[in-house]
């Protein structure tokens, strides 16, 4: 039963939990500064100072005791608004712990932003003209005046055979203006046979190119209904029919046809009527195979199949063609024919406007670069995604087309004419952007006659009146040049005013950005285009993560991006122009900030070839906005690496990352992060791309990377150890001149870095090292060790590998960071796979060292010490000395790299134990193939006395790791109480070299507790199959053997895959008999030997040893020979199987050696998912806020309205705590009803919520003001190991639970709120707090103390050391205080404030006063030995910090002054028959004690509330145990002296207590309010009473 007691008022005025108002002063994220370690974090008010930040000082800018002081002192006005608020555990790796974050829903497609294989490429063209002139066709009656120009041509003004010859010239400039590299072949006025000739012919030079058709019919009668053209006999008598299907059969695919006729419509529709029947012939025929169909080719015709092309005399002929060819000229005539001018602009003078079409600078050639971006604008926002890539980027003639198109369809629909194309396309010739043409034609030609007159009108009348088209733009070109002699006296040149239309569409696009372009919406006209995303139902667990904040911000995947502006395609045409060329990259690299959708579009839109030409300017002022553009379009489409190789580019990224900070020069802004995004994209250059490694090594990317390990920016070191992963990944020269630059030594030195990302990536270095894969495809493991190494001697070769790997172990077994812990055990499984022999040995020492340690105590049963004397002989074999210490250290090493495997093996996160099980169960497959099963005093026959039982009892049980949709770990496993060092028990030959690393927390088969449980090995049987969750009845039956299986929550992104060593080949047809398939791997490998058991064991241990160190040696030397002719990427060599020896070792003697053993699969070395995770950092948006930082956010809101209401109370529990300390604490709150019996609770200081710990595992969070339960879950403890410590952190922004366990494990959970997240409580981190845990007789488990003020976790118990964890940088603390007693910790209460001062009191009954600035001998500050026995509690005193209560298991409440006396200041001895539980108020001077359950007095407990000042007892009450008989099994727990609790709220004036009822199944608690007399105070929550 648990109570809850509050200070009882006779009149409280009821104020509401918060109330609304304004969002407080926000943190805007710095794009480059080093302190922002997160780089993205998605924290309120926060300047996230997590691990990479430059800091060292610990409580630099950390510390929060402004705002502790003012609650000590009463203060309101101390709580400022500008306190940093510091979440920890929040960042991004704790979300994902270093896996690649899922796509939200609304991902888009993965389109291909390059054209296909097989794009078009247009080869040549035959333009195929049918005028016959000064003859009509009979079917056209054509009025008086009619539009008579062809090819801007009167071919009335000649003779018409000259004429035509000048239409063909002129139409053959025009289409060369549109792409000059092709071959157009003019075919004038044609006969049937010449037709079909020339289109043979073109067909067969270009292959399987693209071949242009173009027909003009203006000669010749319109196209029949059922697909026909015409051209002419050779005598010019006849009109000759052409079928379509005659056409298609002489030009084939891929064709692109232009119909200039009308009634052209009728050729379009029966062209894809032959097209489809023709595709289904070939597909018939199996004819079809490597040709695009037909009815792909692409079509442009004038007009529909009932329409006459216009005849308007102010317009040419061929409008269409005209529309096509020469846009400019058309669209300026058009203009002027409907648009009011100033009189004197004529017709003829538009055709005059000076300039070049490809100069940008002159009126024309700007002109011609407005048109060209607004049309692509009117596509791109018009047309699909694919169907723009396939028109207007795949080939310069088409897009060119298609763009003029556009044209066309404006004018000619004015003159009720509608062209068609094939594929069709949707009507843009109202598309708002044709208005912003108008204005820039109205702007251009409203100057063109003060243009005219200071240009040589001469030369243009002159270009005028010929009919060379060619001679007319020469003409114009010269003419943009001004003529001075054409000026006045004092007359200035004319200066043409260009068009504004850039500029403003840039302001446009900025206005886009600046103005909510980066928000989601929903669906709809203003979001984002449907075609290109996906819509399926995605967890909300995978979109949006659990994060803290409103439940309605938890609902929000179903918004998509914005409607991308409209400027995308303006941008990219600005890049060509210098004067805007610096502000569109800016606007750019904010547009593909916003996330891989923009960079998509980005690519999509055509930008690539812009920005890979850009990379050739020397310009310094481009390099900053270059880069990150680049990093971007990398992390989003790796297969840019080979374009950048192909052009060179890496070279100005290596150029970059090499240079060096020169303040005397112009530098880049923010040097550090811009030199981390080029190690990013030379790192993915060099990623799985051997010509990319070789770049950058050429380039000295590697020597760049070294020296930049040392910088102060934590991005910059990380980028820079992953480049380096990745230039060597696979690539043996680069490893060699890695060694012999020493890298692998700086990469060890690095691993105590204060980052985690940095930790990581340095073991991700040395993982590609010793063989592990970098690459993005996960079938690729990769192998084959650190390669050949030919210039170190074999023996160093070995040395060095193995050095390696136990440098890291050492350094890294016990970081914090789940995700720096995952990264070893990938570096430890490449040395597993190569010298698995002699961790083979490993085992096999363990396993046999194990059984000796089971036995214990009977020695009768201890057979001889095999592994002892099987190591001396081993090692007497060698004959000198130092060779013989060198294998015992060399053996030592992979001894301790065993043992951190099977630590991991059981460690509380999930994908780590699952990566090291898959690692041990390898290990122990190899074993029980190993001749070590054959050896007459080998135990591997024999099960563990632990599991014998249980194995015998039922049959092998699936591992809960195997399944590949498992997010929950398996059952903890048991480890007996109490843990212990083994280091006692290995033998001495190898003892001295291990101890001091091996430190175990439980036996080995407990640690090998799959194995020997058959759990990861499978039978005969079920071993063919793919794993699976256990059936039923394999359930009941771990029920009944455990009825307690703790499966703790899972991670967020859980994607940790447990790989069984054995190969799964298709499951053959098994007898009837046979089906009883062993039980266990041992009983398997009894099956396995019982074949060969007739040969004679005639070799001992040591023999076994030597063959497979030796076949291991093997291995080496054909790893070494291998590559001799393959130098640079060396070959993985296939592993060997089936054998008795190595297959690397190809003429060995090695008759016991390995191999892989018996159908082992080569499940290692284990595969890395950091580099794609640190790749998302270049995906997420850097510019912009985060939007919890973003004013008027949901997030934001919410963590506003939080801090105003945090202060709000803070201000009346201020005023509340000055006067408790006088008042009774005797009015009942609530009761509430939980399972076990609650020994562990935390308050939370702002929300109604207390969490409560059982005897057991199970934590359970209740909103104790309604009285109902939030959430309950395991903790996934050891067997008997108790939850012995519960927190509450990050209070502040909602909280996190920190719950630490006897077997030293302390883990962090979310989400326990339903009202603040959608999905279910998740672990966010676990590691082992506490390892030197020592063997008591009564311990204390393990005991931790949160300081929220600096991030630092205090962790003591059953040791001699007490830990200081860093939370900033997951790592510990070199701060190690030495207790100095024999005695468990009991509890450990840090200074509030900034100061290293803490409380520790012990079982003993010793109060110490440690100082963790000294050093660990001088730490003990002072000493207090007045207890006889147990201290349950120490805190110190709420207003004077030089104060301190404690209280013990007597009940004795004493009160020390540590600048005083070893004497206590005060003693109360209020609980003369034993005190249970004790605590200090933070805030006010009062204490409280709970009586300890007695033989002689059971049925009740005694609280007492006691002032500390005034010394008089405040309250008492009586609380019902619910017990019906005296207790006789002592306490629920063996670490917890108690068995019931209490507890103050950190801010309010209420207290809990909980006790054991009658059943021992259910407990209340009770919360008792304090009451202030007749003085009238606003109590926070007094509502709920």
């Amino acid at each position: 039963m648990v109570c809850l007691c509050r200070l009882s008022a006779d009149h409280t005025v009821i104020s509401p939990l918060g109330v609304g108002g304004g969002p407080g002063p926000s943190y805007r994220r710095s794009h480059g500064s080093d302190t922002d370690t997160e780089r993205g974090g998605r924290h309120f008010f926060t300047t996230p100072s997590e691990p990479s930040s430059a800091q060292t000082n610990p409580d630099n800018g950390r510390a929060d005791s402004s705002e502790l002081d003012g609650r000590a002192n009463g203060s309101v006005a101390t709580v400022p608004d500008s306190l940093p608020i510091i979440p920890y555990w929040s960042a991004k790796r704790h979300l994902t712990c270093g896996n690649p974050t899922p796509p939200p829903p609304w991902a888009p497609k993965v389109s291909p932003w390059r054209s296909s294989p097989g794009k078009l490429k247009t080869a040549n063209a035959a333009l195929v003209l049918c005028l016959n002139i000064d003859v009509d066709p009979p079917d056209i009656v054509k009025t008086n005046p009619c539009a008579v120009l062809e090819c801007w041509v009167d071919p009335h003004t000649m003779p018409s055979h000259k004429a035509l010859e000048v239409i063909g010239t002129n139409l053959q400039h025009q289409f060369e203006g549109l792409s000059p590299k092709l071959s157009y072949k003019p075919i004038l006025d044609p006969s049937y046979e010449d037709l079909r000739r020339f289109c043979a012919t073109l067909r067969k030079q270009a292959k399987e190119d693209t071949v242009l058709f173009y027909y003009n019919g203006h000669g010749v009668p319109k196209p029949t209904a059922s697909g026909e053209l015409w051209c002419f006999n050779r005598n010019y008598t006849q009109y000759i029919p052409v079928s379509l299907a005659e056409v298609q059969h002489w030009l084939g695919t891929p064709c692109v046809y232009i119909w200039d006729c009308s009634a052209a419509g009728n050729l379009l529709l029966n062209f894809n009527i032959y097209a489809q029947r023709r595709d289904s012939e070939n597909i018939n025929t199996g004819r079809s195979e490597g040709t695009p169909p037909f009815l792909e080719s692409i079509q442009l015709a004038a007009c529909a199949a009932n329409e006459q092309l216009p005849s308007c005399p102010e317009l040419p002929a061929d409008l269409f063609t005209s529309c096509l060819t020469s846009p400019i000229d058309i669209a300026l005539r058009y203009f002027v024919m409907h648009n009011q001018l100033p009189n004197n602009i004529t017709a003829d003078m538009v055709m005059q406007v000076p300039g070049d079409l490809k100069d940008r600078r002159t009126p024309l050639g700007e002109l011609n670069w407005i048109f060209t971006a607004i049309t692509d604008t009117i596509a791109w926002t018009s047309f699909s995604r694919e169907l723009f890539t396939r028109l207007y980027r795949s080939d310069l003639l088409i897009a060119s087309l298609f763009r003029n198109f556009l044209l066309a369809e404006r004018i000619m629909k004015n003159y009720h004419c509608t062209p068609h194309t094939s594929p069709s396309l949707p009507p843009t010739n109202t598309h708002p952007l044709w208005a912003a043409w108008d204005l820039a034609v109205d702007s251009c030609l409203r100057q063109l006659p003060e243009l005219l007159k200071h240009t040589d009108t001469n030369m243009l009348g002159m270009a005028m009146g010929s009919a060379s088209i060619r001679a007319r733009r020469q003409a114009q070109a010269q003419a943009a040049a001004p003529r001075q002699d054409k000026l006045g006296h004092g007359e200035k040149p004319f200066t043409y005013i260009p068009s504004r239309f850039f500029a403003d569409q840039l302001t446009a696009f900025e206005v886009w950005i600046s103005r909510g372009g980066s928000a989601l919406t929903k669906r709809g006209p203003l979001s984002l285009p449907l075609q290109n995303y996906d819509t399926p139902e995605v967890d909300d667990d995978q979109a949006v993560g659990g994060s803290l904040g409103s439940s309605v911000a938890k609902k929000d995947h179903h918004l998509v991006p914005r409607k991308p502006p409209e400027q995308l395609p303006i941008v990219l045409q600005v890049l060509l122009s210098q004067p805007h060329r610096l502000r569109a990259l800016v606007l750019l690299s904010q547009f593909v900030d916003l996330g891989p959708w923009a960079v998509h579009l980005a690519l999509a839109i055509g930008i690539f070839p812009y920005i890979s030409k850009l990379l050739q300017a020397g310009g310094q002022d481009l390099r900053p906005v270059l880069i990150f553009i680049w990093s971007r379009i990398l992390a989003v489409d790796p297969s840019c690496q080979v374009d950048l190789y192909s052009n060179g580019g890496y070279k100005y990224f290596a150029n970059i990352l090499a240079a060096h900070d020169d303040p005397h020069s112009l530098t880049i802004p923010n040097g550090s992060e811009h030199k981390a995004m080029c190690a990013f994209v030379l790192a993915a250059i060099a990623r799985d791309y051997p010509h990319g490694q070789n770049a950058c090594w050429r380039e000295k990317v590697f020597h760049s990377c070294f020296e930049r390990l040392d910088e102060g920016d934590f991005l910059l070191r990380q980028w820079s150890a992953l480049c380096i992963g990745q230039m060597w990944d696979g690539n043996d020269d680069i490893k060699i001149f890695g060694v012999d630059n020493g890298t692998q030594d700086k990469f060890i030195s690095l691993l105590t870095d204060d980052s985690p990302e940095v930790r990581a990536a340095v073991l991700f270095a040395l993982g590609t090292f010793m063989g592990a894969s970098g690459s993005a495809n996960s079938t690729k493991t990769g192998g084959s060790g650190t390669g050949t190494m030919h210039h170190l001697e074999e023996r160093v070769h070995f040395r060095m590998e193995v050095a390696v790997v136990t440098g890291s172990a050492l350094a890294i077994k016990e970081d914090a960071s789940p995700m720096v812990r995952k990264e070893l055990l990938i570096l430890i499984s490449c040395l597993v796979k190569e010298w698995r022999g002699h961790f083979v040995v490993c085992a096999w020492v363990y396993w046999e060292e194990d059984k000796m340690w089971r036995l214990g105590a009977n020695t009768e049963l201890r057979e001889e010490d095999m592994t002892s004397q099987a190591i001396s002989e081993w090692l007497d074999g060698f004959g000198d000395e130092e060779v013989r210490e060198e294998n015992r250290v060399i053996l030592s090493s992979f001894f301790t790299i065993f043992s951190v495997v099977l630590e991991l093996s059981v460690d509380p996160y999930h994908e780590v134990a699952t990566n090291a099980q898959t690692i041990v169960d390898y290990i122990m497959a190899l074993l029980l193939e190993s001749p070590f099963t054959r050896l007459e005093s080998s135990t591997l026959h024999q099960l563990p006395l632990h599991h014998r039982a249980l194995v015998g009892a039922r049959s092998r049980r699936s591992s809960p790791t195997s399944s590949p949709t498992s997010v929950t770990r398996p059952s903890s496993p048991n480890v007996p109480r109490p843990a212990v060092t083994r280091s006692d028990t290995m033998t001495s030959t190898i003892s001295s070299g291990v101890s001091s690393t091996l430190k175990r927390t439980s036996s080995f088969a407990n640690a090998l507790k799959n194995l020997a449980g058959g759990i990861a090995f499978p039978s005969v049987e079920d071993g063919r199959s793919s794993p699976h969750r256990g059936s039923h009845t394999h359930a009941s039956l771990i029920a009944f053997a455990n009825p307690v299986v703790s499966r703790p929550p899972s991670p967020n992104l859980n994607f940790a895959q447990y790989a069984s060593p054995y190969s799964r080949p298709p499951s053959p047809q098994i007898p009837a008999s046979s089906k009883s398939a062993p039980a266990s791997p041992t009983a398997s490998a009894r099956s396995s030997t019982d074949g060969r058991s007739h040969h004679a064991t005639d070799f001992l241990p040591s023999d076994v040893m030597e063959a497979l160190m030796e076949e291991d040696m093997e291995r080496l030397r054909a790893r070494r020979r291998a590559a001799h002719g393959t130098r640079g990427r060396n070959p993985v060599p296939h592993s060997p199987a089936d054998s008795t020896f190595s297959s690397d070792s190809t003429g060995s003697s090695v008759i016991l050696g390995l191999g892989t053993g018996a159908a082992i699969r080569d499940v290692l070395p284990l595969k890395s998912r950091f580099f794609d995770w640190c790749c998302e950092y270049f995906k997420e948006p850097q510019m912009r806020q985060a939007e919890a930082d973003e004013p008027g956010s949901l997030e934001y809101n919410y963590q506003a309205w939080r801090q105003q209401r945090n202060e709000q109370v803070h201000s009346e529990t201020l005023n509340q705590a000055e006067i408790a300390f006088g008042r009774p604490w005797d009015k009942s709150v609530t009761t509430l009803h939980t399972h076990g019996v609650p020994l562990s609770m935390a308050f939370h200081a702002y929300d109604p919520h207390i969490a409560i710990a059982n005897e057991a595992d199970i934590i359970s969070v209740w909103d104790w003001s309604r009285r109902r339960q939030l959430t309950s879950f395991c903790n996934g403890n050891s067997k008997r190991a108790s939850i012995t410590s519960l927190q509450i952190i990050n209070q502040d922004v909602g909280g996190m639970l920190l719950a630490s366990s006897a077997d030293g494990m302390i883990r962090l959970y979310r989400n326990y709120d339903p009202a603040t997240s959608s999905t279910d409580v998740q672990m966010v981190s676990a590691f082992r707090g506490l390892g030197e845990i020592i063997s008591m007789r009564r311990g204390s488990g393990v005991v931790v103390d949160w300081k929220q003020a600096g991030g630092f976790l205090l962790v003591g118990g059953d040791s001699r050391v007490i830990r200081v964890w860093d939370a900033h940088t997951e790592a510990q603390l070199l701060v190690r205080s030495e207790t100095n007693s024999d005695s468990p910790v009991t509890a450990i209460a840090s200074e509030r404030g900034p100061s290293s001062v803490l409380l520790v009191s012990f079982a003993d009954g010793v109060v110490k006063v440690f100082d963790r600035r000294l050093e660990e001998e001088d730490a003990v500050v002072r000493s207090f030995n007045e207890h006889t026995n147990w201290v349950q509690n120490v805190r110190w005193h709420p207003h004077f910090g030089n104060q301190c209560l404690s209280a013990s298991m007597s009940g004795e409440v004493k009160l020390w002054d540590i600048r005083g006396s070893d004497r206590a200041v005060e003693t109360w001895d209020s609980f003369p028959g034993g005190l249970s539980a004790f605590d200090v108020h933070t805030q006010s001077s009062v204490f409280a004690g709970l009586s300890a359950l007695s033989p002689s007095n059971w049925r009740t407990q005694r609280v007492v509330v006691h002032s500390i000042s005034s010394s008089t007892i405040l309250s008492t009450a009586s609380m019902n145990t619910g017990l019906t008989t005296s207790p006789t099994r002592g306490f629920p727990s063996q670490y917890i002296p108690r068995s019931s609790s209490i507890i103050f709220h950190p801010t309010e004036m209420l207290y809990g207590v909980g006790s054991p009822d009658g059943t021992g199944m259910y407990q209340k608690i009770e919360f008792r309010p304090s009451c202030l007399g007749n003085v009238v105070v606003r109590v926070y929550g007094s509502k709920l009473l």
